[in-house]
């Protein structure tokens, strides 16, 4: 089967050199455009595909694990999975399997264009901003693998009905899945926008007691209790900059606030906003605003 190489998006055709394989509609069941089987070491969906290389594919997977952990990178991020956990890779995203982690449970794999407009729609098929790794609670989690279940079932029986028949059964069976699945990565990313909002409020609360002293995004992150990753993201979430941006910001503001309105020395506005040396702090404050404390003070004079 041919594969492709994307083009970049500038608009010149560039080539990234991440190459991207199709649906391999050999590999299923009276080829239908879908596939729904075990995991395991044999599973490809090219001869020639680089699994633990970065790889794009033009197609849908959801990994639902029976056994972990397992790392997953998909767009960049690394991701860790364990047995109960999915995940959901959307066509055209880069990603590559981890060449140290067993793979165990089952593999959906769908061709777009399977499902109709309508079904697309509802289960969010290209909702790329929902978070590729699931992790379902104990009712989710069976209601998804007995829908899974189901599927595989009807996938595999290619005796009772006729082609047009069993397709359209399998298009029934896969929308039910799909739809349990898309309600559960709603409802995470509700989650983790709610952990975020409270994640930065934590972080802006520490900041505006801190900031005269710690300028630290790790030490902020430690007294928090949360991974420097996931603070940076939940600043950036709420405020469109990083945590450090985020700090320096208010730093500058106390600073302009000391330098307008008090007539307390240079360098003692420094140390009041965490500078002891007063070259430093005139360096700071014209790397974020363009002009010496001396000068800002004098334009506002």
């Amino acid at each position: 089967m041919a594969d492709r190489t994307i083009q970049g998006g500038d608009g010149e055709g560039s080539v990234d050199g991440i190459r991207t394989f199709p649906f391999p509609v050999e590999l299923s069941v009276c080829g239908v455009g879908m596939q729904v089987g075990p995991m395991g070491a044999d599973r490809t969906w090219h001869a020639d595909a680089p699994l633990h290389r970065v790889h794009r594919i033009d197609f849908h997977v959801v990994m639902l694990f029976d056994e972990g952990p397992v790392r997953h990178m998909i767009d960049f991020a690394e991701y860790e999975a364990t047995a109960g956990d999915l995940l959901w890779i959307r066509p055209g995203q880069v990603h590559r399997f981890s060449k140290t982690s067993e793979y165990r449970g089952t593999v959906l794999t769908m061709q777009p264009g399977f499902l109709p407009r309508a079904t697309v729609e509802a289960t969010g098929l290209y909702r790329y901003d929902l978070p590729p790794l699931l992790r379902p609670d104990e009712a989710q989690l069976t209601a998804l693998r007995s829908s899974l279940a189901q599927l595989r079932r009807e996938y595999e029986d290619t005796t009772t009905l006729p082609l047009s028949l069993h397709t359209a059964v399998l298009r029934h069976s896969l929308t039910a899945f799909l739809l349990r699945l898309a309600h559960l990565a709603a409802s995470s990313a509700e989650a983790v926008r709610r952990q975020s909002d409270t994640t930065f409020t934590l972080f802006r609360d520490a900041v505006e007691k801190g900031f005269a002293t710690n300028h630290s995004v790790s030490a902020y992150a430690d007294a928090l209790g949360y991974s420097r990753r996931t603070l940076v993201r939940a600043v950036r979430a709420a405020t469109g900059e990083t945590p450090k941006g985020f700090i320096d910001k208010r730093v500058i503001l106390e600073a302009k606030r000391l330098l307008a309105h008090t007539d307390i020395p240079i360098g003692r506005v420094g140390a009041a906003v965490g500078f002891p040396d007063a070259a430093n702090f005139s360096k700071f404050f014209q790397q974020h605003t363009e002009l010496t404390p001396a000068a800002f003070r004098a334009e506002l004079r």
